[in-house]
């Protein structure tokens, strides 16, 4: 059966304490607070930099057994080598812990910024050096250039790897960009960005990545109860139709994030694991 995870873009945000999180509640118990209303957080400390695998290992121990985050790949590889000759950035990122969540590792998130243009080679080759289990991942990790004491090399129990690719760049709106997708079997995200990216809606892998970002305004504005409607009867289809779904609200501004989540699991409850 197919399962909805349903969660926020990170979770140490000021403005969310004393409204989302109680007034007293200690900032190291964040995490936990929100991982008992959500199945899924996607890790975005990952994206601005690379994190300890100490980190990995507490994030993995302070949430429930059934709780998954996605980690989101650093823009390093993204913004600033663009994709292009990434292989030791790769093995910097994946060595840096990320198989240290163990089986609360879920799919890697790859946003690639406003101003890079489909270019289909390298688009290519960066899908092709994305490993596909954590084996592969371990494997490519043991190419860093980072000291011991910073590094997890360890792949666990092997298992399949997932990965989404975000674009915003309106280029990627054509059938050559989906076809290498569905080649390298990434997921092309499924971006509600207010209208400033483009909205993707194809099926190039095993599962479905949804990000929102807003209804109406970037990264600020809620989701009505309507516009949730909708969402949970879109993604309802695809969960139906037996693919798993991986939706997280980003619309984190004015502390609606967390509320707007809260609501499209309840529509997708049917799908949705319970914390234990």
């Amino acid at each position: 059966m197919a399962f909805a995870r349903v969660g926020i873009s990170g979770w140490t945000y000021a403005p969310w304490r004393g409204v989302f999180y109680p007034p007293k509640l200690p900032h190291r118990l964040e995490l936990e607070y929100a991982a008992e209303r959500l199945d899924s957080i996607e890790i975005n400390g990952s994206f601005y930099s690379l994190q300890r695998p100490t980190s990995y290992r507490m994030w993995a121990e302070r949430t429930p057994d059934s709780f998954v985050f996605s980690v989101k790949g650093g823009r390093y590889i993204t913004h600033i080598l663009r994709l292009k000759n990434a292989r030791g950035a790769l093995a910097n990122f994946f060595a840096s812990g990320v198989l240290a969540l163990g089986q609360k590792l879920g799919p890697l998130l790859w946003q690639l910024p406003p101003t890079l243009a489909f270019d289909p080679a390298e688009v290519d080759a960066f899908l092709g050096m994305l490993p596909r289990t954590t084996a592969e991942a371990a494997e490519l990790a043991r190419e860093t250039t980072l000291e011991e004491d910073r590094t997890h090399l360890i792949p666990g129990e092997e298992r399949p790897l997932r990965h989404a690719v975000e674009v915003r760049h309106a280029s990627f709106d054509v059938p050559e960009f989906t076809a290498l997708a569905r080649a390298h079997g990434v997921a092309i995200v499924l971006a509600d960005a207010a209208g400033r990216y483009p909205v993707i809606r194809e099926t190039t892998a095993d599962f479905c990545y949804v990000r929102l970002h807003g209804d109406e305004e970037l990264y600020t504005s809620g989701y009505t109860d309507e516009s949730l409607d909708r969402w949970a009867a879109e993604l309802g289809g695809v969960l139906r139709g037996g693919m798993d779904v991986y939706a997280y609200f980003d619309n984190d501004v004015k502390v609606r994030a967390p509320y707007d989540a809260m609501g499209l699991r309840d529509r997708l409850a049917d799908w949705t694991p319970r914390p234990h």
